[in-house]
């Protein structure tokens, strides 16, 4: 198999200049632009799922109302094709920004798509949270705002690297998508050059790398969960 690709590509593997003057630059810009959508998606998008758990039937302060408010928005957000939501966000892209070239202008879809993405998950890691501690920081006098952070986030918090892990990795998946209207990175490498160009060697590369990347962030991530959680 191997050597029916390399055959294919003309034996072009690693001396493909196209390949090897942007790859490197191709790499830091996917990791600029997961990195940068993962932040404002896990800082916005943990006080949404906690509202979400905290507004539930069983959460802090029952409200069904805006409990199913929340959830709407939340599924809503979640239903949206991500190339739809690329595609519907290109003019706020380039009101934003100026430009929808370059690494950043991938940004603002990939951010908006992972605040509902990773609320959902944070709701579930708070909500797997035994309710015996939170019902014995309440009979010890603690307040709404300290059971919250200082009690389910705080016993939460493997689960929430993880979802944060998993996070990570769904993003460098759409930011393949981003590459498709000039957001740079390794997607517009994958389709500018391997897929339109027709250059096999590049579409293999690419996707050994972005294996090797998502790999090394699951294990960063596992690593991390089991330094916050020693049952595991």
């Amino acid at each position: 198999m191997v050597e029916a690709i390399l055959a294919a590509s003309g034996g072009t593997y690693f001396s493909n200049t196209a390949f090897t003057s942007r790859i490197g630059a191709a790499i830091l810009e996917t990791l600029g632009q997961v990195a940068v959508s993962a932040l404002v998606g896990v800082v916005v998008g943990l006080p949404l799922g906690l509202a979400v758990w905290y507004t539930a039937r069983t959460g802090l302060a029952p409200n069904r109302l805006v409990n199913r408010i929340l959830n709407v928005v939340v599924d809503l957000g979640r239903a949206i094709p991500f190339i739809v939501l690329m595609l519907l966000l290109i003019g706020f892209t380039r009101w934003l920004l100026g430009s929808t070239i370059g690494w950043q202008g991938g940004v603002p879809a990939l951010a908006i798509g992972c605040i509902p993405f990773y609320a959902r998950l944070a709701e579930n890691a708070v909500r797997g949270v035994p309710l015996g501690k939170i019902e014995a920081a309440q009979m010890a006098g603690a307040t709404r705002w300290q059971i919250t952070w200082g009690v389910a986030v705080r016993e939460a918090r493997p689960d929430l690297v993880a979802a944060a892990t998993v996070t990570f990795i769904t993003l460098i998946g759409y930011s393949m998508i981003t590459g498709t209207i000039g957001a740079g990175g390794l997607g517009d490498l994958i389709y500018n050059w391997g897929y339109t160009r027709n250059q096999t060697d590049i579409l293999v590369m690419v996707v050994v790398i972005v294996l090797i990347m998502v790999e090394a962030i699951q294990i960063l991530g596992d690593l991390i969960v089991r330094r916050l959680d020693h049952t595991r």
